[in-house]
Protein backbone atom coordinates (compact mmCIF):
# COMPACT_ATOMS: atom_id res chain seq x y z
CA UNK A 1 0.00 0.00 0.00
CA UNK A 2 2.65 2.27 0.44
CA UNK A 3 3.07 3.06 -3.59
CA UNK A 4 2.39 6.39 -4.84
CA UNK A 5 1.78 5.07 -8.16
CA UNK A 6 -1.90 5.57 -8.82
CA UNK A 7 -3.72 2.45 -10.41
CA UNK A 8 -5.66 2.94 -13.72
CA UNK A 9 -9.29 4.04 -13.52
CA UNK A 10 -11.68 1.59 -15.29
CA UNK A 11 -13.64 1.88 -18.34
CA UNK A 12 -16.79 -0.44 -19.04
CA UNK A 13 -17.44 -1.26 -22.41
CA UNK A 14 -20.51 -2.78 -23.86
CA UNK A 15 -20.85 -4.63 -27.50
CA UNK A 16 -17.00 -4.66 -27.66
CA UNK A 17 -16.30 -8.05 -29.22
CA UNK A 18 -16.04 -6.45 -32.09
CA UNK A 19 -16.45 -3.32 -34.39
CA UNK A 20 -16.86 0.13 -33.14
CA UNK A 21 -16.83 -1.52 -29.43
CA UNK A 22 -14.07 -3.12 -30.17
CA UNK A 23 -12.29 -0.59 -31.23
CA UNK A 24 -13.15 1.66 -27.96
CA UNK A 25 -11.62 -0.83 -25.92
CA UNK A 26 -8.35 -0.37 -27.76
CA UNK A 27 -8.02 3.28 -27.31
CA UNK A 28 -8.90 3.13 -23.16
CA UNK A 29 -6.81 0.23 -22.71
CA UNK A 30 -3.65 2.48 -25.02
CA UNK A 31 -4.36 5.38 -22.55
CA UNK A 32 -3.93 2.89 -19.34
CA UNK A 33 -7.57 1.85 -18.32
CA UNK A 34 -8.36 -1.44 -16.84
CA UNK A 35 -11.49 -2.32 -18.49
CA UNK A 36 -14.06 -4.36 -18.11
CA UNK A 37 -15.69 -5.62 -21.50
CA UNK A 38 -19.15 -7.70 -22.45
CA UNK A 39 -21.37 -8.75 -25.42
CA UNK A 40 -23.54 -11.73 -25.57
CA UNK A 41 -20.91 -13.86 -27.40
CA UNK A 42 -17.94 -15.64 -26.90
CA UNK A 43 -16.06 -13.76 -29.02
CA UNK A 44 -15.85 -11.05 -26.30
CA UNK A 45 -13.18 -13.71 -24.99
CA UNK A 46 -11.22 -13.44 -28.40
CA UNK A 47 -11.13 -9.90 -27.75
CA UNK A 48 -9.94 -9.68 -24.41
CA UNK A 49 -7.05 -11.59 -24.90
CA UNK A 50 -6.56 -9.16 -28.17
CA UNK A 51 -6.76 -5.95 -25.54
CA UNK A 52 -4.43 -8.24 -22.93
CA UNK A 53 -1.59 -8.38 -25.66
CA UNK A 54 -1.84 -4.75 -25.46
CA UNK A 55 -0.87 -4.75 -21.68
CA UNK A 56 -4.07 -3.85 -20.44
CA UNK A 57 -5.95 -5.37 -17.34
CA UNK A 58 -9.36 -6.89 -19.19
CA UNK A 59 -11.97 -8.55 -17.60
CA UNK A 60 -14.64 -10.31 -19.80
CA UNK A 61 -18.28 -11.06 -19.19
CA UNK A 62 -20.35 -13.20 -21.62
CA UNK A 63 -24.27 -11.78 -20.88
CA UNK A 64 -26.67 -10.78 -23.06
CA UNK A 65 -27.46 -6.95 -22.94
CA UNK A 66 -31.17 -7.15 -23.73
CA UNK A 67 -32.13 -8.33 -20.79
CA UNK A 68 -32.14 -6.70 -17.21
CA UNK A 69 -30.65 -9.78 -15.47
CA UNK A 70 -28.28 -10.05 -17.91
CA UNK A 71 -27.40 -6.80 -17.40
CA UNK A 72 -27.48 -7.35 -13.59
CA UNK A 73 -24.64 -10.25 -14.41
CA UNK A 74 -22.46 -7.40 -15.98
CA UNK A 75 -23.24 -5.03 -12.60
CA UNK A 76 -22.44 -7.62 -10.41
CA UNK A 77 -18.92 -8.15 -12.15
CA UNK A 78 -18.19 -4.66 -11.77
CA UNK A 79 -19.08 -4.19 -8.22
CA UNK A 80 -16.73 -7.42 -7.82
CA UNK A 81 -14.01 -5.63 -9.35
CA UNK A 82 -14.28 -2.78 -6.00
CA UNK A 83 -13.73 0.36 -7.92
CA UNK A 84 -15.54 3.14 -9.56
CA UNK A 85 -16.01 3.43 -12.81
CA UNK A 86 -14.17 6.11 -14.94
CA UNK A 87 -15.56 5.34 -18.11
CA UNK A 88 -18.66 3.91 -19.17
CA UNK A 89 -18.83 3.55 -23.15
CA UNK A 90 -22.49 2.35 -23.77
CA UNK A 91 -22.07 0.68 -27.12
CA UNK A 92 -24.07 -2.64 -27.72
CA UNK A 93 -26.20 -2.36 -30.36
CA UNK A 94 -28.46 -4.90 -32.52
CA UNK A 95 -29.94 -3.83 -36.14
CA UNK A 96 -32.41 -5.31 -38.34
CA UNK A 97 -33.73 -5.13 -42.03
CA UNK A 98 -36.33 -5.90 -44.01
CA UNK A 99 -40.01 -4.33 -43.67
CA UNK A 100 -41.52 -4.38 -39.84
CA UNK A 101 -44.66 -6.43 -40.45
CA UNK A 102 -42.12 -9.38 -41.95
CA UNK A 103 -39.72 -9.13 -39.63
CA UNK A 104 -40.39 -11.81 -36.72
CA UNK A 105 -41.39 -9.96 -33.66
CA UNK A 106 -38.82 -11.27 -31.30
CA UNK A 107 -35.89 -10.14 -33.49
CA UNK A 108 -37.50 -6.76 -33.61
CA UNK A 109 -38.05 -6.86 -29.34
CA UNK A 110 -34.26 -7.74 -29.41
CA UNK A 111 -33.14 -4.35 -30.78
CA UNK A 112 -35.31 -2.53 -29.18
CA UNK A 113 -34.72 -4.65 -25.67
CA UNK A 114 -30.67 -4.15 -26.85
CA UNK A 115 -30.66 -0.95 -28.05
CA UNK A 116 -33.06 0.99 -25.57
CA UNK A 117 -34.11 -1.36 -22.19
CA UNK A 118 -30.96 -2.11 -21.95
CA UNK A 119 -28.52 0.67 -22.04
CA UNK A 120 -30.98 2.85 -20.25
CA UNK A 121 -31.04 0.20 -17.33
CA UNK A 122 -27.10 -0.19 -17.42
CA UNK A 123 -26.53 3.77 -17.53
CA UNK A 124 -28.96 4.33 -14.30
CA UNK A 125 -26.88 2.04 -12.42
CA UNK A 126 -23.84 2.98 -12.81
CA UNK A 127 -24.93 7.21 -13.95
CA UNK A 128 -26.07 6.99 -10.03
CA UNK A 129 -22.67 6.08 -8.56
CA UNK A 130 -20.97 8.25 -10.72
CA UNK A 131 -23.19 11.05 -9.72
CA UNK A 132 -22.78 10.09 -6.20
CA UNK A 133 -19.05 10.65 -6.39
CA UNK A 134 -19.35 13.55 -8.24
CA UNK A 135 -17.76 12.65 -11.41
CA UNK A 136 -17.57 9.71 -14.68
CA UNK A 137 -18.08 9.83 -18.48
CA UNK A 138 -20.52 8.32 -20.45
CA UNK A 139 -20.44 7.69 -24.28
CA UNK A 140 -23.67 6.65 -25.83
CA UNK A 141 -23.31 5.00 -29.37
CA UNK A 142 -26.32 6.75 -30.91
CA UNK A 143 -26.25 6.82 -34.95
CA UNK A 144 -27.12 9.51 -37.49
CA UNK A 145 -29.86 6.64 -38.60
CA UNK A 146 -31.75 8.11 -35.06
CA UNK A 147 -32.66 11.68 -37.57
CA UNK A 148 -34.34 9.70 -40.22
CA UNK A 149 -37.50 7.18 -40.62
CA UNK A 150 -35.57 4.15 -41.57
CA UNK A 151 -37.97 2.70 -43.73
CA UNK A 152 -36.61 -1.27 -43.70
CA UNK A 153 -34.94 -0.06 -40.37
CA UNK A 154 -37.83 1.26 -39.02
CA UNK A 155 -37.24 -0.26 -35.42
CA UNK A 156 -33.05 0.20 -35.64
CA UNK A 157 -33.73 3.65 -36.74
CA UNK A 158 -36.58 4.43 -34.01
CA UNK A 159 -34.49 3.25 -31.37
CA UNK A 160 -31.40 5.16 -32.35
CA UNK A 161 -33.40 8.33 -32.10
CA UNK A 162 -34.34 7.27 -28.76
CA UNK A 163 -30.86 7.15 -27.70
CA UNK A 164 -29.75 10.25 -29.25
CA UNK A 165 -32.61 12.34 -27.50
CA UNK A 166 -31.90 10.00 -24.29
CA UNK A 167 -28.45 11.42 -24.51
CA UNK A 168 -29.04 15.13 -24.95
CA UNK A 169 -31.56 15.25 -22.15
CA UNK A 170 -29.68 13.10 -19.80
CA UNK A 171 -26.62 15.46 -20.07
CA UNK A 172 -28.58 18.42 -19.42
CA UNK A 173 -30.10 16.67 -16.21
CA UNK A 174 -25.83 16.07 -14.84
CA UNK A 175 -24.67 19.23 -15.81
CA UNK A 176 -23.88 20.28 -12.64
CA UNK A 177 -22.53 16.86 -11.70
CA UNK A 178 -18.84 16.62 -12.85
CA UNK A 179 -20.79 13.66 -15.15
CA UNK A 180 -20.26 14.17 -18.77
CA UNK A 181 -22.83 12.67 -21.12
CA UNK A 182 -21.47 12.34 -25.17
CA UNK A 183 -23.24 11.01 -27.74
CA UNK A 184 -21.30 9.21 -30.67
CA UNK A 185 -23.00 9.48 -34.23
CA UNK A 186 -21.85 7.50 -36.66
CA UNK A 187 -22.94 6.66 -40.41
CA UNK A 188 -23.18 3.13 -41.85
CA UNK A 189 -19.78 1.63 -40.35
CA UNK A 190 -17.45 -1.46 -41.30
CA UNK A 191 -18.29 -4.16 -38.83
CA UNK A 192 -20.44 -7.07 -39.12
CA UNK A 193 -23.34 -5.09 -38.47
CA UNK A 194 -25.02 -5.44 -41.77
CA UNK A 195 -24.22 -9.11 -41.94
CA UNK A 196 -26.39 -9.87 -38.51
CA UNK A 197 -28.99 -7.69 -39.38
CA UNK A 198 -29.37 -9.64 -42.79
CA UNK A 199 -29.06 -6.60 -44.87
CA UNK A 200 -25.78 -7.62 -47.51
CA UNK A 201 -28.37 -7.84 -50.22
CA UNK A 202 -29.18 -4.01 -49.88
CA UNK A 203 -27.74 -1.10 -51.27
CA UNK A 204 -26.31 0.36 -48.07
CA UNK A 205 -25.16 -3.12 -46.86
CA UNK A 206 -22.93 -3.08 -50.29
CA UNK A 207 -21.60 0.74 -49.71
CA UNK A 208 -18.09 1.71 -48.74
CA UNK A 209 -18.18 2.64 -44.86
CA UNK A 210 -16.56 4.41 -42.19
CA UNK A 211 -13.58 2.98 -40.70
CA UNK A 212 -14.65 2.01 -37.05
CA UNK A 213 -11.29 2.78 -35.77
CA UNK A 214 -11.87 6.43 -36.81
CA UNK A 215 -14.88 6.17 -35.87
CA UNK A 216 -13.88 5.03 -31.96
CA UNK A 217 -11.01 7.87 -32.21
CA UNK A 218 -13.98 10.15 -32.65
CA UNK A 219 -16.62 9.38 -30.06
CA UNK A 220 -13.28 8.64 -27.46
CA UNK A 221 -12.01 12.03 -27.85
CA UNK A 222 -15.45 13.57 -27.88
CA UNK A 223 -16.03 12.30 -24.52
CA UNK A 224 -12.35 12.72 -23.22
CA UNK A 225 -13.37 16.21 -23.54
CA UNK A 226 -16.89 16.34 -22.55
CA UNK A 227 -18.70 17.10 -25.52
CA UNK A 228 -22.31 16.61 -25.86
CA UNK A 229 -22.43 15.03 -28.75
CA UNK A 230 -20.46 14.12 -32.71
CA UNK A 231 -21.23 12.47 -35.73
CA UNK A 232 -17.86 10.77 -36.87
CA UNK A 233 -17.45 11.50 -41.09
CA UNK A 234 -17.67 14.68 -43.23
CA UNK A 235 -20.50 13.05 -45.32
CA UNK A 236 -22.46 11.81 -42.49
CA UNK A 237 -22.55 15.51 -40.89
CA UNK A 238 -23.80 17.07 -43.77
CA UNK A 239 -26.51 13.99 -43.97
CA UNK A 240 -27.10 14.96 -40.46
CA UNK A 241 -27.89 18.77 -41.29
CA UNK A 242 -29.65 17.76 -44.56
CA UNK A 243 -32.01 15.45 -42.46
CA UNK A 244 -32.93 18.62 -40.48
CA UNK A 245 -34.11 21.04 -43.08
CA UNK A 246 -35.74 17.67 -45.16
CA UNK A 247 -39.83 16.25 -44.29
CA UNK A 248 -39.61 12.98 -43.13
CA UNK A 249 -41.45 11.60 -45.69
CA UNK A 250 -38.67 12.79 -47.94
CA UNK A 251 -35.83 10.99 -45.89
CA UNK A 252 -38.19 7.77 -45.47
CA UNK A 253 -38.51 7.27 -49.23
CA UNK A 254 -35.06 8.19 -49.93
CA UNK A 255 -34.25 5.71 -47.07
CA UNK A 256 -36.18 3.08 -48.08
CA UNK A 257 -33.74 3.06 -51.47
CA UNK A 258 -31.05 2.54 -49.80
CA UNK A 259 -32.00 -0.50 -47.69
CA UNK A 260 -34.95 -2.41 -49.20
CA UNK A 261 -34.35 -6.21 -49.81
CA UNK A 262 -32.81 -6.43 -53.44
CA UNK A 263 -31.26 -3.43 -53.63
CA UNK A 264 -27.60 -3.78 -53.72
CA UNK A 265 -25.82 -2.45 -56.57
CA UNK A 266 -23.78 -5.18 -58.59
Amino acid sequence: MGSAQQKPGLAVVTGASSGIGLELAKIAASKGYDLIIAADEEEINDAAAELRRMGANVDAIVTDLSTIEGVDRLAEGIEADGRSVDLLLANAGRGLGKGFLDQDFAEARRVIDTNVVGTVYLIQQIGNQMRARGSGKILITGSIAGFIPGSYQAVYNGSKAFLNSFSFALRNELQDTGVTVTCLMPGPTETRFFERADMLDTDVGQAEKDDPADVANVGFDAMMDGEGDVVAGWKNKFQAAMANVTPASMLAAKHAKMAAPGTAKN
